[in-house]
């Protein structure tokens, strides 16, 4: 038994699973940087050294901000190139490959920062398999450097191991550092850097011996992050502008400008649910924040639960004595009570507002209100609509919102669209031992403000499909990167002005790269073209949800530039896994049919069902309910999965799971994992049993002072064709498909449900058109899956009754 969680915390990391008798003899990263704008290869050969075919696993957790351009597969001499597809389409062919044992690949959400490109394919024994993944992204500039970073997890000694990296940068590199977290001493020579004026070449090669952990050992070193951080020069100007084959970037990022003194308010909340460790963190995170502000800021601490404190009725100078009162009152901070954003942030913005009426704060200063929160809005006004509607009210564009969410509980979409709307951003902080670090490291992007208001202009007869060029502000050691189309070749009228408050009007011309640096085609190419699709497309993403035809556009546009791009973040869905209200749900995709069936059980808390068991494979699966921590008013009992047991007899393996922990008993032996330990952090583990099928079983987290839900648990199957002819169960006995015919549609009770008749199993059923929440591709926010419901417990399209399921114990068959 394998057990795979898909869990990691960095930007760039590359595994190939370690399977028995499989041998990874090579493992390339190559990365090419062309004014920020990253192409890197990920290339990495596998040997089957065992006398029968088995499955090779490719995984590749990447940044959320690059695209996947292309993937191939190289098996035996024969190169099979992957295609770039609509997201759904995409989804409905990997499912139906899936289904029949076919090779396909998918790319989901991963950790924090990152996103996860799974790939398996099943290799003849003594074959070789070469996967080739190229991805590219805009490096972001960040605390004045750029970053690029690769995690690299061969688990296993490599023959041929590679990290090389080309960097070309115009402006000429200002500094550049290379190293690694696993790099010990005796491996530090290794890393090998050449720095030129406007090039550098990074490369990291460890012999077969000096991957070794010691002499004679087959463990590797290589285990973790490789890094390379840079600056390039910047002249006093409107930044670098370049163009090629028709395109054009401008970086803007001024070194020459003052720090702008800014006006700001930490609005913190302190509800119970931020008792223990959240509280010492945002405690800790505050004490550094104080620290640094300067001199010339003003400063004000709101703190909120049901009801809203201050530290001092108005903005404070940060004075070295005022910060040090300041500080004292952060340690006495207590929590109780609920959490009321709205009256906290309005509260913040009057004291501001008195401090401009007041000329209290200078008239050249910025402000801005920091709110941290781990909660929803459940005191005071609630609804999320009429909150951003206030605040942007209130706020007016006179000042800028930044939210931090604490955790997995907030509703980390209602604090994004409230910060864009009131020119700002929002970052979740991950719960974690650096949290603090997280909270001090976004603090430190935004607190120094150098322009606000930054509007950058191109001639309207030279240029057409501009990206965003208009920016609220511009922090200390950012960069703003604009792009766009040049619709006539003469440079000779290209002028390129900047206005923002905070300084004078800039201007100045282009260069032409084609003329100037010709011999680095190679390296180049169409990069400005493909920068200018890069940016137009996360530009389009991020509009979604405010212009109908952005999806659209993107993704036509991703189609033609081969660019794969995952769903971004949005809000964690922790309370019912589906609209049938809370019973455990059960969800049948056929994707020979290219639709679904759907039913509930309603039955007792407590009770255990059959959902899987096949005798010639020797494998059980049963799954007991729980109820609600209490009955709601409406006196409905919402029942859900807590509790699932598997057996493989074959292997003497059983495994408990529930909402707490995972345990593995075999041969009398016992293991037990928690789900809080961080190899199963994303709430998310995968059973592999051995040459057979895959379960996974997911963890779904509700907010734990919700005064009746729970959390509870999610099980989906993969591979499910692995199984025999005659497996069975409330889930099982669909693994082979279920043929069924919908006809005489009709309206239903609710206008966009409407019924049908299904003729099923020599039966005709009343059934709904409805929606179930598949969360397997994305664990925190799932994806509504159109179904045909089947009312009665699934009775005429379920064998039997569903009380034929019921066992006596979890790993019971009868």
């Amino acid at each position: 038994m394998q057990l795979t969680s898909h869990y990691s915390a960095v930007t760039g990391k590359y595994i190939l699973r370690k399977c028995v008798n499989v041998e990874v003899y090579s493992v390339k990263v190559d990365c090419k940087v062309a004014s920020r704008f990253a192409h890197t290869v990920i290339t990495s050969s596998a040997l089957n050294k065992a006398n029968s075919s088995q499955e090779v696993f490719f995984e590749v957790d990447l940044p959320k901000t690059a695209f996947i351009t292309n993937f191939s597969m190289e098996i035996e001499g024969q190169t099979y190139t992957g295609e770039v597809k609509e997201k759904e389409k995409a989804k409905k062919q990997y499912q139906k490959a899936v289904s029949t044992g076919q090779t396909a690949g998918l790319v989901r959400a991963s950790g924090r920062k990152m996103e996860k490109f799974t790939v398996s394919v099943n290799i003849a024994a003594n074959s070789n398999v070469t996967f080739i993944l190229t991805h590219e992204e805009l490096l972001q500039r960040k605390l004045g450097q750029y970053e690029i970073m690769t995690r690299v997890k061969p688990k296993q000694l490599v023959q041929h191991f590679e990290i090389v990296a080309d960097i070309y940068e115009p402006q000429g590199i200002d500094f550049l550092e290379a190293y690694g977290t696993f790099i010990s001493n005796e491996l530090l020579p290794l890393v090998e850097k050449t720095v030129s004026d406007k090039k550098a070449h990074i490369s990291f090669c460890p012999t077969l011996d000096q991957q070794r952990k010691c002499l004679g050992c087959e463990g590797t070193l290589i285990d973790g992050d490789f890094f390379i951080k840079y600056d390039v020069n910047r002249a006093e100007t409107i930044g670098d502008i370049q163009i090629v084959n028709g395109y054009f970037v401008h970086f803007f990022a001024p070194s020459d400008l003052p720090r702008v003194p800014k006006n700001v308010v930490f609005v913190i909340d302190r509800s119970g649910s931020m008792r223990g460790i959240k509280m010492k963190q945002t405690k800790d995170a505050m004490l550094a924040i104080l620290n640094d502000l300067a001199e010339d800021d003003y400063f004000g601490i709101v703190l909120f639960d049901s009801s809203i404190s201050t530290w001092k009725e108005s903005l404070t100078k940060a004075t070295k004595e005022n910060v040090s009162e300041a500080q004292q009152f952060i340690q006495g901070i207590t929590d109780l009570g609920a959490t009321n954003i709205n009256d906290a942030v309005m509260k913040a913005v009057d004291m501001i507002m008195k401090g401009k009426r007041d000329k209290k704060v200078p008239e050249r200063s910025v402000s801005m209100v920091i709110l941290m929160t781990d909660g929803m809005p459940n005191s005071g006004e609630s609804s999320v609509p009429h909150i951003q509607e206030n605040v942007l009210l209130a706020m007016g564009g006179n000042m800028t919102l930044f939210c931090l969410g604490f955790g997995d509980d907030v509703d980390y979409s209602f604090l994004d669209v409230m910060s864009r709307q009131n020119k700002g951003l929002a970052r979740r902080i991950y719960e974690g031992s650096d949290a603090t670090v997280q909270l001090q490291g976004f603090y430190e992007e935004v607190a120094s403000p150098l322009l606000s208001e930054v509007d950058l202009r191109y001639p309207d007869n030279l240029v057409n499909s501009l990206t965003t060029s208009h920016y609220k502000q511009l922090f200390n050691g950012s960069e703003i990167v604009v792009a766009g189309r040049l619709t006539d070749y003469s440079l000779d009228n290209f002028l390129v002005e900047v206005f923002a408050h905070g300084v004078r009007n800039r201007q100045a011309s282009a260069q032409e790269w084609d003329i100037l640096y010709p011999e680095q085609e190679y390296i180049f190419g169409d990069y400005t073209e493909r920068l200018w699709a890069y940016l137009t497309i996360q530009e389009l993403l991020s509009k979604r949800s405010e212009k109908g035809n952005a999806t659209a556009q993107a993704l036509e546009m991703s189609l033609q530039y081969s660019f794969t791009d995952e769903e971004p973040e949005g809000p964690l869905i922790a309370d019912k896994l589906t609209e049938v209200d809370g019973d455990p749900h059960f969800m049948i995709e056929l994707p020979e049919q290219e639709d679904a069936l759907c039913f509930n059980i309603d039955d007792r808390p407590g009770t255990i069902f059959n959902l899987v068991r096949d005798q010639l494979a020797g494998i059980l699966v049963n799954g007991q309910t729980i109820g609600d921590k209490k009955v709601a008013p409406d006196g409905k009992v919402n029942t859900y999965f807590g509790r699932f047991g598997i057996i493989h007899q074959g292997l003497g393996v059983r495994l408990e799971v529930t909402t707490h922990d995972i345990t593995v008993s075999q041969d009398g032996k016992q293991a037990k994992l928690f789900w809080s330990d961080t190899v199963t952090k994303d709430r998310s583990l995968t059973v592999t049993l051995r040459d057979s099928v895959r379960f996974v079983v997911i963890l779904h987290k509700v907010w734990k002072q919700h005064p009746y839900h729970q959390d509870y648990l999610g099980f989906y199957t993969l591979d499910s064709h692995l199984l025999s002819p005659s497996v069975h169960g409330l889930l099982g006995q669909f693994y082979h498909g279920v043929q069924f015919e919908v006809k005489d549609m009709r309206p239903g009770e609710v206008p966009e449900k409407p019924d049908a008749t299904m003729l099923v199993k020599g039966q005709e059923l009343t059934v709904t058109r409805g929606w179930q929440r598949d969360f397997r591709w994305d664990v925190k926010n799932g994806e509504n899956i159109p179904c045909w419901f089947i009312h009665s417990n699934g009775n005429g399209l379920i064998d039997g009754n569903h009380t034929d399921y019921i066992m006596s114990g979890l790993f019971k068959t009868v």
